[in-house]
């Protein structure tokens, strides 16, 4: 394991295999990752873990990486796949932890709330007035949600009530949304949508999918909130727009060259930035724990994991 997790599920792994832990909080790239796992038969790996064709080549026993997180952008997923290597994540049990931190984003910088307590804490309140710290209310503004998988509804949900309208991107087919939504190409989404929030998975599709000439389409005072992945957002351009005044403000808890910010962006008082804290209650990251553990020991004996992503080889890896 590449950190200590939270729970109970180490200690029942622990009661049958020989755990090794990594205690520090240094990154790794992909050389001391596959030093660290070494002769290991399986591996939980953090999403800032580098698991690439390196790890796979210099790792002869590994039969499973188990994914602590959602998104499995940081595998060589065709390297498992060609190397018979299970790669499992751990969906489902952060969907609810994830999506309230989304709409404490869209709360917060909406009603300005880092700018109140900035106040407060500086003592510069001096007492109620009309046009004190004004936000934006959000009933009949619209929602719109790239990426309606498990995260991106149980915001849509969240944003019914309260009273908005709901729209997504088209998907082909004409499935059936729950709970429903208009679904709309790119640029007719972006144009109409008050308060934009990403849930889209990290592809070579979904890179900079919001650049500079997108944010343009968002109308004038919108706001945009990143919950999903880092680079979907070109944070260049977010603080050009945002410079320019065509925004109403942003919120991330994830971050283009995490763990850094775009230096544009932390200046600002229309930005809102979380240390990608979108899962962080005990109970979800315990949940992942039992999970990604759950994971591990199905892979030891034999079975098929509750969660996968790439199949691998059952029974002994060659």
């Amino acid at each position: 394991m590449t950190a200590p997790l939270p729970g109970g599920a180490l200690d029942r792994l622990a009661a049958r295999a020989r755990v090794r832990i990594r205690h520090e909080r240094t990154r790794l790239d992909p050389a001391a990752l596959a030093r660290f796992v070494g002769t290991a038969d399986a591996a939980i790996t953090l999403l800032a873990d580098p698991v690439r064709a390196h790890v796979f080549e210099n790792c002869p026993a590994l039969r499973i990486v188990a994914n602590y997180a959602v998104g499995v952008d940081n595998i060589d997923l065709d390297e498992a796949r060609r190397r018979g290597i299970w790669v499992t994540n751990t969906p489902d049990v952060l969907t609810d932890a994830t999506a309230d931190l989304a709409w404490t984003l869209i709360l917060g910088i909406t009603r300005r709330v880092l700018e109140g307590d900035g106040m407060m804490r500086s003592g510069r309140f001096d007492g109620w007035r009309p046009d004190l710290l004004l936000g934006t209310g959000l009933q009949g503004k619209t929602l719109g949600i790239i990426g309606y998988g498990r995260i991106g509804r149980a915001v849509a949900r969240r944003g019914i009530a309260f009273g908005m309208q709901i729209a997504t991107l088209a998907r082909p087919g004409g499935v059936a949304l729950d709970p429903p939504a208009r679904t709309l190409p790119l640029e007719e989404l972006l144009a109409g949508s008050d308060i934009l929030s990403l849930h889209c998975p990290l592809t070579p599709e979904t890179r900079h999918l919001l650049d500079e000439a997108h944010l343009r389409m968002l109308p004038e005072g919108a706001f945009v909130i990143n919950t999903a992945r880092g680079p979907v957002l070109d944070e260049a351009a977010l603080a050009r727009v945002l410079a320019d005044g065509h925004l109403g403000g942003a919120a991330l808890d994830v971050y283009e060259h995490e763990p850094e910010v775009h230096p544009g962006l932390l200046r600002r008082s229309d930005v809102l930035l979380m240390p990608h804290a979108g899962s962080a209650t005990v109970e979800t990251r315990s949940a992942m724990a039992d999970l990604a553990v759950a994971n591990v020991e199905a892979v030891l004996d034999g079975r098929e994991p509750p969660a996968p992503v790439v199949r691998g080889n059952n029974g002994d890896h060659t």
